[in-house]
């Protein structure tokens, strides 16, 4: 119920308002110290009225970042491709759920994500312990789980609306905490991550 709720602010969001966020999120994301420290960041396109990454991307690539880029996989796992700019991206329906855009080029396999400095997390919220609600799929809970499992410990931001940041969302024992959250109107960082 608490997914559907967030899910539908953001379904009224117009192209507009997406894009305006997301170049104000970029210009917050690119003042972290660990962003501007950062060789390799896995990251993700968003889509719909998901927060708006595209000028972050651009932004990373151009200061030599390597980023990485999901593909979703069909039991829900994600390997990763390199992001080349915006035409190496192809459009991807998976099944009955929408459609993401998807790195074109070679496949890096689901370990490549324990390579990043930062991971930057989609979400629909995240609450004052910094445990973050994704949309249910459980495909970056096995991306925490694999970084876990292979002693990595990149920073994980997640990237929100202002008013996504909330007291409380429910969480499991297997859940871990995110070290900040960029919002349009700035950073918020948590200690206990």
């Amino acid at each position: 119920m608490l997914r559907r709720e967030f899910l539908s602010v953001r379904n009224r969001l117009t192209d507009d308002d997406v894009d305006a966020t997301g170049r104000a999120l970029a210009e917050r994301a690119l003042e972290l110290p660990e962003l501007t420290h950062a060789r390799t960041v896995a990251a993700y396109v968003s889509v719909g009225g998901e927060p708006g990454t595209t000028a972050l991307l651009d932004a990373l690539r151009a200061r030599g970042v390597r980023v990485l880029l999901p593909v979703l996989l069909p039991d829900n796992d994600l390997d990763w491709g390199a992001y080349a700019g915006p035409d190496s991206l192809a459009r991807v329906q998976h099944g009955g759920r929408m459609a993401l855009f998807e790195p074109s080029g070679a496949r890096l396999g689901p370990d490549a994500v324990t390579a990043a400095d930062v991971v930057l997390l989609p979400g629909l919220a995240v609450d004052a312990r910094g445990m973050r609600l994704g949309r249910g799929g459980g495909s970056y809970d096995r991306v925490l789980a694999r970084l876990e499992r292979a002693g990595a410990r990149p920073r994980l931001v997640v990237l929100l609306y202002d008013t996504e940041v909330v007291a409380h969302v429910p969480a499991e024992a297997h859940d871990k905490p995110v070290h900040a959250v960029v919002t349009p109107s700035g950073v918020r960082r948590f200690p206990g991550a």
